[in-house]
């Protein structure tokens, strides 16, 4: 059916009574990829900062140990937002050196000011901006958010955070679906082709973990996303497997030599299964050792 063309009216949302950053907040946790950083994981909301006030959103992209620090404001920005902003990715950063954070600014305008000022503090604090238009298209809304300031410098820390949250098989399969849920069994199976002891699928609240039964350590940890799966592990000769899963059209990235990140889809597991299962047993006796 051919496109139509409508034609749009620019909404601001400070100046409409009928909304309010409540109603932003939960249009965004609805589905947080609207924001243009990956579908990401909700950590907390209106999280409480000591002697700070209270931090909007915390979200996380748990495949990759990154944390956002989201600040959300209907308008212009202003001086008040931006160091609300700084200040709180720096009280979370310090609680949980753990993970690379990233200061997130929403708002309706991002001045020219705000931009000069934070290219002044260019690989000091990794920061985000992104500019909310919200368009009237008939008698709809339309978020449109655009990243117009994106300077991510990020580090590596050594410690983890103590708290583990835990979850069930029927959360994440609400979450990501009956089949990548079968895809995430199919790993397991592979594995245990090798495993002894068996290892089995421990459902965390922002991964699944391939371990054995009672432990904490997991030989694989399982990224599980609507269209995708992530699967991170340890391994040796991680550069050599860099090159032969690029080769063999496998997505596959690495943050640290002896670790590697893979992620297949359902429709290329069928060709890529056979390199994987290499891998993935390879690491699983590597852990087992």
């Amino acid at each position: 059916m051919p496109l139509r063309f409508v034609k749009h009216e620019r909404l601001w949302l400070r100046q409409s009574p009928e909304f309010s950053e409540a109603w932003l907040h939960e249009r965004i946790c609805q589905d947080t990829s609207i924001l243009g950083l990956g579908e990401l994981d909700i950590i907390g909301r209106e999280r409480v900062q000591y002697g700070a006030g209270r931090l909007d959103m915390l979200l996380a992209d748990s495949e990759n140990n990154i944390r956002y620090e989201v600040e959300v404001m209907l308008g212009a920005t202003d001086p008040n937002h931006i160091v609300r902003c700084i200040e709180y990715w720096d009280i979370e950063r310090r609680r949980f050196p753990a993970y690379d954070h990233v200061a997130v600014l929403v708002a309706e305008e991002v001045t020219s000011r705000f931009l000069n000022v934070m290219g002044l503090l260019a690989g000091s604090i990794p920061m985000v901006a992104i500019q909310l238009s919200a368009l009237r298209i008939e008698d709809r809304v339309v978020l449109d958010f655009v990243r117009v300031l994106d300077q991510r410098a990020l580090r590596e820390d050594d410690t983890v955070e103590s708290v583990v949250a835990t979850a069930d098989r029927n959360m994440w399969q609400e979450r990501v679906g009956e089949e990548m849920m079968r895809i995430c069994d199919r790993i397991a199976e592979i594995a245990n082709e090798v495993a002894e002891p068996k290892l089995e699928l421990k459902y965390q609240k922002r991964h699944l973990g391939l371990c054995p039964h009672g432990s904490f350590f997991n030989a694989a940890a399982l990224f599980p996303k609507k269209a995708s799966l992530g699967m991170r592990m340890a391994i040796r000769d991680s550069d050599e497997w860099l090159k032969r899963l690029e080769e063999s059209g496998v997505q596959v990235s690495s943050r640290r030599p002896g670790s590697i990140t893979v992620r297949v889809r359902p429709v290329d597991l069928p060709k890529q299964e056979p390199i994987l299962r290499e891998l993935i047993q390879q690491a699983v006796e590597q852990f087992q050792e």
